[in-house]
């Protein structure tokens, strides 16, 4: 026997069959294709996390193009005597930091370790009359102390 291909008119058992599995196997596809869109918008409104970092990321871009505008206006409005006023002094409290920076990393006028230390000696050689300043004091409040309980 010789496969025949089924005819418009012809309308076996099998024909039909074949036919509406076909249809079925393109609609079920479909519905797939269509899920799959369904998921993937869902999936795009539920990420609220992405959503706002686009929203933050557009509105930061504005920003900076705002005060970008603002920037050049400010620079087109401003006089150039103020401009240069401005620039020289920017210039001068660099080089003074600049200078500051330099006297703090040499340990100009003597390093507190060794301030403390020539204290320590000077005090040191004068311990006697610092001796009796203290033995005074002790006295002077051991007495205040007295008229106070009275």
């Amino acid at each position: 026997m010789t496969e025949r291909t089924p005819s418009p008119g012809d309308e076996s058992p099998l024909v039909v069959k074949e036919t509406r599995e076909q249809i079925e196997q393109t609609r079920i596809e479909q519905t797939r294709e269509e899920l799959g869109l369904t998921v993937e918008a869902l999936t795009a409104k539920a990420d609220v996390r992405s959503r706002v970092r686009e929203q933050a990321a557009g509105k930061a871009a504005q920003l900076r193009d705002a005060a970008a505008r603002a920037k050049q206006l400010v620079k087109e409005k401003t006089p150039d005597p103020v401009v240069d006023r401005a620039t020289r002094t920017a210039a001068q409290v660099r080089n003074a930091a600049s200078r500051a920076g330099e006297l703090a990393a040499s340990g100009a006028p003597g390093t507190l370790p060794e301030r403390s230390g020539r204290i320590a000696a000077e005090a040191w050689t004068h311990r006697a009359p610092l001796f009796g300043v203290g033995a005074a004091l002790v006295v002077l409040l051991v007495v205040r102390r007295g008229r106070r309980r009275r």
